[in-house]
């Protein structure tokens, strides 16, 4: 008596399967998620205006429940298609995904709407998902990070010496800008940012310091002109070599791609041999 339910369950349970994996593998599929995320930035970036967002909270608020439904069915739609289930949280960035989503429905009240503010903003970057270039850019800049640890050692020798010349130079002329070792670190940041370092900082202090420059040339060309550099180096570096495993990992699937052709050849040259009658493994 059980077993026609049964049936009934496995068949449902399939048509949900095979439905979403249809919708997955749809081409507009893509193009939708791209587009709802997007849309979605856009609404959340209108609603920091106060005078378009409180005339019409009510229907910014309908707008949130509906990219959060749609958001879920979506995540929903590809849990289902992928076989296994547990192969689709083996990948860090569909993981991403479900957490972002799930966390739309877990964190609602007025407890947590300074998270989930946070949270909706961070669906922007769900578009890394969807696009394997971002992806490999993401990979390539994460897997920097190793290599600067020793340019960032490098670099905060370089600032803490700075840092301490320029206390000891210029605390009395500039106790705004070198006053104690934290205001200098603060003041060096701005330098090595190149933002305004010359009218703000450097000629007001060479007014009182004639050879001031000497100490702001030098660190310039240390911090930023070397130091800076070498960031982007080893952040280049590691793209170049991205691309290149990349682009030797579709020089082997093509190479296998052709030896499997070739081995089809074989077999149907094999198969077209045989005689009529002949049966399977004796050759005339």
């Amino acid at each position: 008596m059980l077993q026609p339910q049964k049936n009934g369950n496995t068949e449902q349970t399939s048509f949900l399967v095979s439905g979403a994996r249809a919708m997955v593998e749809h081409p507009l599929f893509f193009r939708t998620v791209i587009t709802l995320i997007l849309l979605n930035a856009i609404v959340i970036g209108v609603e920091t205006y106060p005078g378009i967002y409180k005339p019409n909270r009510e229907r910014f608020l309908i707008l949130e429940q509906l990219f959060i439904w749609l958001f879920t069915i979506e995540i929903t739609a590809r849990i289902l298609a992928a076989r296994p289930v547990s192969h689709f949280f083996k990948d860090g960035w569909n993981l991403f995904d479900f957490i972002i989503v799930a966390s739309g429905h877990l964190f609602i009240g007025g407890y947590f709407v300074s998270v989930l503010r946070i949270l909706r903003v961070l669906r922007i970057l769900r578009t890394v998902t969807f696009i394997p270039s971002l992806q490999r850019m993401v990979i390539a800049l994460l897997a920097t990070i190793p290599a600067l640890g020793n340019i960032i050692f490098l670099m905060g020798i370089l600032f803490y010496i700075f840092a301490v010349m320029g206390t000891m130079f210029f605390s009395a002329v500039a106790p705004e800008f070198f006053g104690s070792l934290h205001m200098s670190f603060l003041t060096l940041f701005q330098v090595v940012t190149l933002e305004s370092w010359a009218s703000d900082v450097m000629r007001p202090i060479m007014a009182e310091v004639p050879l001031a420059w000497i100490y702001f040339v030098a660190f310039i060309l240390m911090g930023t002109f070397i130091i800076i550099n070498l960031f982007i180096g080893v952040i280049v570096n590691n793209m170049q070599q991205a691309n290149e495993e990349l682009q030797e990992n579709v020089v082997i699937s093509k190479s296998e791609i052709l030896a499997l052709r070739q081995e089809i050849a074989e077999l149907k040259e094999l198969v077209q041999n045989r005689g009529p009658g002949q049966p399977p493994g004796k050759m005339e």
